[in-house]
This record gives structure tokens, sequence and C-alpha cells, in this order.
């Protein structure tokens, strides 16, 4: 409810199963507005997985976008393969940064740059293929 941008919508359970699953390795980028500066030490974190709950966040791709040091927020670019629920809130909650605003840019590569906001098109055969090899 709180995220904006990519999803994938079918009827297929083998396709949304292989978008899904944390062993198929799919990749979800994440654009975050978290508030606070945010440390290299905490960026590590991320990239070497945190705990969250009962678990721990296999390695995240993650890349300092932003940092406004005046307003006391940070953009970041998050890539994680698990999306397991909130996981990307969590992971920042995890090393005391609260989420302002998070986007999903990308699903395997699949990105909404050029989308206007609540539009939608139909996956190309070829980002099919990309997504099912």
């Amino acid at each position: 409810m709180y995220t904006s941008g990519a999803l994938i919508l079918s009827n297929d359970g083998n396709f949304i199963y292989k978008v899904t699953h944390p062993k198929h390795e799919i990749e979800k980028t994440y654009t975050v507005t978290i508030k606070g500066v945010v440390k290299d030490e905490e960026v590590e974190m991320l990239k070497n997985g945190v705990k969250i709950e009962d678990y721990l966040t296999k390695p995240a791709k993650v890349k300092i976008l932003k940092i406004d040091i005046d307003k006391k927020q940070s953009r970041l670019e998050i890539t994680i393969h698990e999306g397991k629920n909130r996981q990307v809130r969590k992971m920042c909650e995890a090393i005391n940064h609260k989420v302002l605003a998070l986007h999903r840019s990308k699903i395997a590569g699949i990105g909404v740059k050029d989308l206007a906001l609540g539009k939608w098109r139909y996956l190309t055969k070829k980002e099919v293929k990309q997504i099912l090899n």
C-alpha cells in the first residue's frame, strides 16, 4: 500500500512462482528515501545481510544515490532477490532508519521509468523469456 512502482500481475502460477520464490534469485530494485544520514558502515550491514525478525537477509546490492544533510535524509538504491513481506522497510529499520518513501523501480531488470504513475502495460515476449531463463 505504501510502495509505488513495478508490479507484475499474471494468472500463470508457474510464472509468478519463478518471479517471487527466492531460490530463483529474481532481482527487485528499490529506490528508498530514509530519515537520517546513512553511514558507510550501515550500507555495509545492508550489503552483508541484516537480522530482521527471525531471519538474516541475504546480501543486498546497495548504492547511495543522495544524501541531503539539510533535510537529514538519504536516498538509496537497494536490490534484493528474496522479497519477504516488507523486507526493505524492515532492513532499513534494522539499521535504525525509518523509510519515508519506497519505489520498486525494477523487477528482473524490467523497469517502470517510462511508465506514468497508475498506468500499465503488457510484458513483451522478450521480457517474459528473460524472466523464465
